[in-house]
C-alpha cells in the first residue's frame, strides 16, 4: 500500500522530471517540491489564513478586555476565548495539521530519494521494481543510474561544504542543514498562530512546541540523511514564506471580525 500510493508515484515523478531538465536531478527536486506544494495549496491557505485570523483577533478590543477581566481566572478565559472561537469558526489547533501531514512525504521522498540513486546492482534491481514499465509514465532505462551531483553536493549523500580553516583545518560546514533550521523556524513563525491564556492553553503549548522542536528534528535530518531531503525542505520552506507574504500583502485572510468587536459588559 505504501509503495503504491506513496514511494512509486514520487519516485517515477522524480524520474520524469529528471528527465525533462536534462538528467539534473537537484533541479528535479525543487520542481517536484513546487509540484508538491501545488497539490497541499488548499491545506496550507487554510492553515495561513487561519494563522492570520488568530492574529487579527488577538488585536481586537473584545480580546484584550478578556484578557485583562479574567488575567487570574485562566480557566474562565479559555472559556470565554473558546467561544469566540466559535463565532468566527476558528480552531486554534489547526495550525499543526499541515506540519503533521508532511511527515509522510519527507518519509517518502527519502526513500525515494535513496532509491533513484541506486547505483550497485542490487540497488538498480531494486529501483526496477518501483518504476513504471508501460504507459504514459514509461521512464528509459537509459536514464539509470542518475547523475546525483548538484552544485558542490552529492545528494545521496549528507551536506558539508569542505573549507580549510587555520588550527582546524578540513572542515566541513552544513549549508543546507543551516538553512533548513533558520528557514523552517521562520516559517514556523509566520504560520503559526499565537494562542490564548498567556502561553497556558494547550494550543499554545501545542505551537511553541511545533515551533521549536520542528526546526530542530528537520534539521537533524537535514544533518544526518541524504542532503537531496535537505534541498527539499529548503525549497519548500522558501515557497511557504513568500506564499504567506503574498497572502499577507493582499490582505488575504478577509476575516469578517464584526462579532468580536464588542466591549465585554461589565
Amino acid at each position: 500500500m505504501w509503495d503504491t500510493l506513496i514511494l512509486d508515484p514520487m519516485i517515477n515523478a522524480l524520474l520524469v522530471i529528471y528527465d525533462l531538465l536534462g538528467n539534473n536531478f537537484g533541479l528535479a527536486i525543487i520542481v517536484f517540491t513546487v509540484i508538491i506544494r501545488l497539490i497541499t495549496l488548499p491545506l496550507s491557505l487554510q492553515q495561513q489564513k487561519s494563522s492570520m485570523k488568530m492574529q487579527d483577533l488577538q488585536k481586537t478590543k473584545r480580546w484584550k478586555d478578556l484578557e485583562k477581566k479574567y488575567k487570574d481566572n485562566k480557566k474562565k478565559l479559555q472559556e470565554e476565548q473558546l467561544k469566540i472561537y466559535q463565532e468566527i469558526g476558528f480552531n486554534p489547533m489547526s495550525g499543526c495539521l499541515p506540519t503533521l501531514i508532511q511527515f509522510p512525504i519527507i518519509i517518502g521522498l527519502y526513500q525515494a530519494i535513496i532509491r533513484t540513486l541506486a547505483v550497485t546492482p542490487i540497488q538498480l534491481l531494486d529501483l526496477s521494481g518501483h518504476i513504471y514499465q508501460s504507459g504514459f509514465f514509461s521512464i528509459p532505462s537509459s536514464l539509470l543510474p542518475l547523475t546525483s551531483n548538484f552544485l558542490w553536493m552529492n545528494l545521496g549523500q549528507p551536506e558539508r561544504f569542505w573549507v580549510t580553516l587555520p588550527i582546524v583545518g578540513l572542515f566541513g560546514i552544513p549549508v543546507l542543514t543551516i538553512l533548513v533550521v533558520i528557514s523552517t523556524y521562520y516559517q514556523s513563525k509566520l504560520t503559526m498562530a499565537t494562542t490564548p491564556g498567556d502561553g497556558e492553553g494547550q494550543g499554545a503549548q501545542m505551537t511553541k512546541m511545533m515551533s521549536l522542536y520542528m526546526p530542530l528534528m528537520l534539521g537533524y535530518f537535514a544533518y544526518t540523511f541524504a542532503s537531496g531531503l535537505a534541498l527539499y525542505f529548503v525549497a519548500s520552506n522558501l515557497l511557504g514564506i513568500a506564499q504567506y507574504s503574498l497572502i499577507k500583502s493582499s490582505k488575504g485572510s478577509n476575516i469578517d471580525l464584526a462579532p468580536v468587536k464588542k466591549s465585554v459588559k461589565k
